[in-house]
């Protein structure tokens, strides 16, 4: 009977755990994000799809909150159909991700604080990270822990543009990019310890989800700083003023 109860006890340890870490990264995303329009760092005056992006975006941040709050206070039923349609949310999510990646590429409008042609492949690569991370999470859905675990390094490889709102990112350059990764990996990291003081081990999913989330990093430096990167962007930007831009050279910091 003890090794019977074992996992569920895990389980049910686990809930309060991955329900509480969700409204934290809903609460980084709200900070950051609103901290900088609260400063004037950002407008709404942007083209329509940068707003459709937001949207879609926050909209993910919504729906894995209630994922997490339909698994741990039920419905389960409503907590496993609204999964299928999150895949569905991603393809949407990188779609406009990417079409905005894009947009500033070729308009040489990529922030200060990152090389455009790096700038280029991190932003999508990192939504097909998050997206490999989650379809790996649904694939292991009867099995809860490792379920919860990779879904949640899914969600942590997109904290990357809220916790860079947060960071002095200017001060940071030329390691900006990095300086906000290596922070987000806090996230599985503090998943390990809180593992490690409840139960006395680390569960195996972290490690998978934590490689997950470096080999997408060690990807895009692989594309981005090599011939192939300098290739796509050629023809990316090829007849756009992105094209005048060095692809790996810093845009100049904005006036004030």
């Amino acid at each position: 009977m003890a090794t019977l109860a074992e996992p569920q006890r895990i389980e049910q340890n686990d809930d309060r755990f991955f329900l509480t870490m969700a409204f934290v990264m809903a609460g980084v995303v709200v900070l950051g994000f609103g901290q900088f329009a609260a400063r004037g760092l950002s407008t709404f005056n942007r083209p329509p799809i940068v707003h459709a992006h937001a949207i879609i975006f926050m909209g993910w941040v919504a729906i894995y909150v209630a994922q997490n709050w339909f698994a741990t206070r039920g419905p389960i039923a409503l907590h496993r159909r609204l999964g299928w349609f999150a895949l569905g949310w991603l393809a949407l999510m990188f779609y406009f991700g990417t079409a905005v990646t894009v947009m500033n590429v070729q308009a040489g409008t990529v922030p200060f604080i990152f090389q455009p042609l790096h700038f280029l492949v991190f932003d999508p690569l990192s939504l097909i990270g998050c997206a490999a991370l989650i379809g790996a999470g649904i694939s292991q859905r009867t099995h809860t822990g490792w379920h919860r675990r990779l879904n949640y390094c899914g969600m942590a490889l997109l904290m990357g543009p809220a916790v860079g709102r947060i960071l002095p990112m200017p001060l940071l350059i030329p390691w900006a990019y990095q300086s906000a990764f290596f922070t987000v990996l806090i996230f599985p990291l503090i998943g390990m310890i809180a593992d490690w003081r409840r139960d006395g081990r680390v569960h195996p999913a972290w490690f998978w989800g934590l490689g997950g989330m470096i080999a997408t990093e060690a990807l895009t430096d692989a594309i981005a700083f090599t011939p192939v990167g300098l290739s796509l962007y050629q023809a990316v930007t090829a007849g756009t003023p992105g094209a005048a831009i060095a692809p790996l050279g810093f845009p100049p910091f904005p006036a004030g």
